[in-house]
């Protein structure tokens, strides 16, 4: 297992190195900066407008298969939550005859639609929605990286199926890169960056709120 994660996070490391090394030499650090679909403009310059439709097809269909992975695991965190909290107990709701968590589908392609909703409002339309999703996206990272360290010092002696390679080396590069790409997507984005973050303030404190209500409940 440990070896078939470190050989395919090794072979994609490598495509991409190649790939940018391709952009680079194609298309010039220049026009890579000014570019809104370096892919299409690289393939463009190199096979021409074919070559242009057909990696934007190869985007289209890379683009499915990363909606159908975000609406499995999307779903299953919502319903996730509806079981470990009452207040949001209405996720929590399993249809057997489906076998899908149906409310939690529904409320995500709820977000969903406003995230729609929301890009439609602002002038550069998708791209903002991109903008809002791009800070938290990189701060659950960081978060997931720093958790490692919490539960290796909280729970030192448990025994672990896979350990973290170079610990602590790994996570603690992780980390400050994720760090990095939070504070540029802040930086690179305002306004929709902070509504992001906003949002995501906001469920922190319900869930504080939520943690204490349900404490106070048990003393008494």
């Amino acid at each position: 297992m440990v070896r078939a994660l470190l050989w395919g996070i090794g072979i994609i490391t490598v495509i991409y190195l190649f790939l940018n090394l391709a952009y680079l030499r194609g298309l010039g650090l220049r026009e890579m900066g000014q570019s809104e679909v370096v892919a299409a403009d690289f393939m463009r310059r190199i096979l021409g407008q074919g070559g242009a439709k057909f990696i934007s097809l190869l985007i289209v269909i890379s683009s499915l298969g990363a909606i159908n992975a975000s609406l499995f695991t999307g779903c299953r965190t919502n319903y996730a939550l509806g079981r470990d909290f009452s207040l949001f107990g209405f996720l929590g709701r399993w249809r057997g005859g489906s076998n899908t968590p149906t409310h939690a589908l529904l409320f995500q392609g709820a977000i969903a639609l406003m995230l729609v909703f929301f890009g439609t409002l602002a002038r550069k339309g998708f791209v903002t929605m991109v903008e809002y999703t791009a800070p938290v996206f990189w701060c659950f990272f960081l978060l997931t990286g720093l958790s490692l360290f919490a539960l290796r010092i909280k729970e030192p002696e448990l025994t672990r199926p896979f350990r973290v390679p170079f610990y602590p080396f790994t996570p603690f590069f992780f980390c400050l890169t994720c760090l990095y790409m939070l504070q540029a997507s802040v930086a690179y984005t305002g306004v929709g960056a902070l509504v992001g973050l906003a949002v995501l303030v906001a469920g922190g404190l319900l869930l504080l709120m939520t943690r204490v209500g349900h404490d106070e409940i048990g003393r008494g």
